[in-house]
């Protein structure tokens, strides 16, 4: 009996004609799992009766983001890739081999028709698995310069997506990044209501609702040379009528450092932890400053939000690159991270917020690099390799 059939009858008695199950894989971070849960969105949206389950780890933001969207979570042993020769490194290939054999005995329980995934180390062994299993698979990579999981998977499958236009990857198909329809629902807005949810956004948020607005944001773990320029740069910012709401992320800055002891200022510097509805915040804010992951960057374009983008200077240079597309067309200006100061910060959002024409170019360019689409794109070629999958196994049965 092959990897294949072994334990599948359960699933397969219990299958309903021309019902597609797919098993969505990613997580460890944000810019993996927003994605994956749009997109399951979609697919529950065009299919109703669809079986979805997700693979993730005990180790990432999956454990809590993924069942608060309702979807079946499943957990694989997690594969920390050593970043030097070591005890560690020897133990790689049984710590895969591992992961892997839980992947399968997930893919085989759920006799998935299609393996979805996004990247990431929980994505490694899917990949693998699936390839083992001849269940086919379909790949989105979030960011411009692609990870390694996704390297690895597009070398033996050729449904490939991509957030960007110019992502080096084999088949590589643009559709864009999979955004929460919290967003695209924001993005889709005529002006009238937009302009009623800023209010209601500054309102809910406890900003002023005249005041042009800064939104400051590092992602969840936050940023700590961003947060340490804002700080510098705020009295002056402040003084010349500019409102910041500044979500801190991880805790990288301390309450006294972002502590102030002036009663007339304080009311319009509003430091948070972080912001459990993000939508509320992009809809308050005039502009933001922002680290260049895929998500903020591709989030913040298509809601028309001008922004000051300092891309994080690690891993395989891909933040640089996400921001590219935005800044060549104008809708963004790069900042570097290691020269960033509270000085250049007090030059460069008083140049976009007292300009109502810059702000206004800066938004439309920002708008033309961008797809509210993507999610349901991503959907639909997920159910058409899904059910291609369930053709072809009936006719060999």
């Amino acid at each position: 009996m092959n990897d294949r059939t072994s334990g599948q009858s359960t699933a397969r008695d219990h299958r309903v004609a021309g019902v597609h199950r797919v098993v969505l894989a990613g997580g460890g971070s944000a810019g993996h799992t927003s994605p994956l849960i749009a997109t399951a969105e979609q697919l529950r949206i065009l299919e109703p009766g669809i079986t979805l389950t997700a693979i993730g780890t005990s180790r990432g933001l999956e454990t809590t983001t993924v069942p608060a969207a309702g979807l079946p979570l499943e957990l694989i042993p997690p594969v920390p890739m050593p970043r030097k020769p070591g005890a560690d490194l020897a133990k790689l290939p049984f710590r895969l081999g591992a992961s892997i054999s839980a992947a399968a005995a997930i893919l085989r329980k759920t006799d998935a028709d299609v393996l979805l995934g996004f990247g990431g180390y929980v994505s490694t062994p899917a990949y693998l698995a699936a390839r083992r299993l001849g269940i086919p698979i379909v790949i989105h990579e979030q960011n411009a310069l692609p990870g390694l999981a996704n390297r690895l998977a597009a070398r033996f499958t050729r449904h490939v997506a991509t957030s960007f236009p110019d992502t080096p990857l084999p088949h590589a198909r643009w559709i864009g990044l999979p955004l929460r329809s919290a967003i695209t629902e924001l993005a889709d807005a005529d002006d009238q209501t937009r302009q009623r949810l800023k209010s209601e956004g500054r309102s809910a948020l406890g900003l002023d609702p005249d005041m042009p607005t800064l939104l400051v944001t590092g992602g969840s773990q936050g940023a700590l040379r961003i947060n340490r320029a804002v700080v510098d740069a705020r009295a002056g910012l402040l003084a010349s009528g500019i409102q910041i709401l500044h979500v801190l992320g991880g805790r990288n800055i301390t309450d006294a450092d972002v502590a102030i002891t002036d009663p007339q200022t304080e009311a319009r510097y509003l430091p948070v932890g972080f912001v459990e509805r993000m939508e509320l915040a992009y809809a308050a804010a005039d502009l933001v400053l922002s680290r260049a992951g895929a998500s903020s960057t591709l989030e913040q374009a298509l809601l028309g939000l001008p922004s000051l983008l300092v891309p994080y200077a690690v891993g395989n240079g891909e933040q640089a690159r996400n921001a590219t597309s935005v800044v060549k067309a104008g809708g963004a200006k790069l900042l570097d991270d290691a020269t960033l100061t509270g000085d250049i910060l007090a030059t460069e959002v008083p140049a976009i917020l007292d300009d109502p024409a810059v702000r206004t170019a800066m938004s439309q360019a920002a708008r033309s690099v961008a797809s509210a689409d993507a999610a349901s794109a991503l959907a639909r070629l997920t159910l058409e390799v899904a059910a291609s999958k369930q053709k072809t196994s009936g006719e060999q049965r």
